[in-house]
């Protein structure tokens, strides 16, 4: 088979590590690019390309990037003037209209954080840690009108410990979704692998993560505020009002699962931990940030602070 002509579209560092992927492997050529405009970042908001496009210029592709894609018909004919065979969709932040999963010989696959058909949705690296998921993975799906509904090519399992970050698996997952690329699709392409349909009975949703779900509360037991530090690193990040200020909360470990107590009080305080009840089970702290400081140890968090056992820690 001659090689395949790819259009791709993503965003974020997760999708141009399967960019960079694709313009090392011999099976594919990658004919151009589509991402997200610049945007804004930094304390002086200077407008960023998104990684993807920083790539795509290290490597004089051909590159558009449309406010929203299904608006824009001049964007979409550039794209069909590329003859691409299939396009590869990773992290792109935009919804495809039917047109444009329909005009491409293979059709259109996507790279998805999650063992589909499990955690459909904006956040499914998070949200399978927030949940406390002991086994999860990546997927390569054929891509439908309907969110991440399309049956999958293939996929890769991961098996998670109570330490993982989505940060961590985040980095773990995008060497197994460049995988599948370099393995299912071509086979797919091929004719030597079908697809399978999804099970709607087995389906989860991981919905957007807004800001105000960043605030962590003392009354929700140990393991789940555990499990909402490690999700919420990728952003937007936890935090508690300690002493008027926010403190943001990225290390924790779980030292009690079961104990009930006020949530929110001190139960154990040294030189080097800080252990607060919560709803159920007690939390140690391990790792903190005080407002507009820099990330510090707890230990040296109760080196600045005058705090004893039996205290709130509010």
């Amino acid at each position: 088979m001659s090689v395949i002509r790819v259009c791709f579209l993503g965003t974020p560092d997760f999708a141009a590590t399967h960019l960079k992927m694709l313009l090392a492997d011999d099976h594919y050529e990658v004919v151009g690019v589509v991402t997200q405009p610049n945007r804004p970042a930094g304390r002086k908001m200077q407008l960023i390309p998104s990684p993807v496009k920083i790539l795509a210029s290290e490597n004089n592709l051909p590159t558009i990037t449309p406010e929203n894609l299904r608006k824009e018909p001049e964007a979409f004919e550039i794209i069909k003037s590329w003859k691409a065979e299939v396009a590869v969709v990773v992290a792109f932040g935009q919804i495809l209209s039917q047109e444009f999963l329909d005009s491409f010989e293979f059709g259109a696959v996507n790279i998805h954080g999650s063992l589909l058909p499990k955690w459909r949705g904006a956040a499914p690296i998070q949200r399978s840690i927030e949940a406390g998921d002991k086994i999860t993975g990546v997927s390569l799906q054929k891509m439908v009108k309907k969110l991440d509904a399309g049956a999958v090519i293939g996929d890769r399992k991961v098996e998670l410990n109570d330490q993982i970050t989505a940060t961590e698996l985040y980095a773990q997952l995008a060497v197994f979704g460049c995988d599948l690329l370099h393995i299912e699709l071509m086979d797919y392409i091929r004719g030597n692998l079908a697809p399978r349909p999804q099970d709607e009975a087995e389906v989860t949703t991981a919905k957007k993560i807004e800001k105000e779900e960043s605030v962590l509360d003392w009354n929700q037991s140990a393991v789940s505020i555990h499990n909402k530090i490690r999700a919420f690193t990728m952003g937007p990040g936890t935090y508690v009002m300690f002493q008027g200020k926010r403190l943001k909360i990225h290390r924790t470990t779980v030292s009690d699962a079961d104990t009930m107590g006020i949530p929110g009080k001190i139960f154990e305080i040294s030189a080097f931990e800080l252990v607060i009840q919560t709803g159920k089970g007690q939390i140690s702290l391990l790792e903190v940030q005080p407002e507009s400081k820099s990330k510090i140890s707890v230990s040296d968090l109760i080196k600045s602070v005058s705090l004893k056992k039996g205290d709130l820690f509010v």
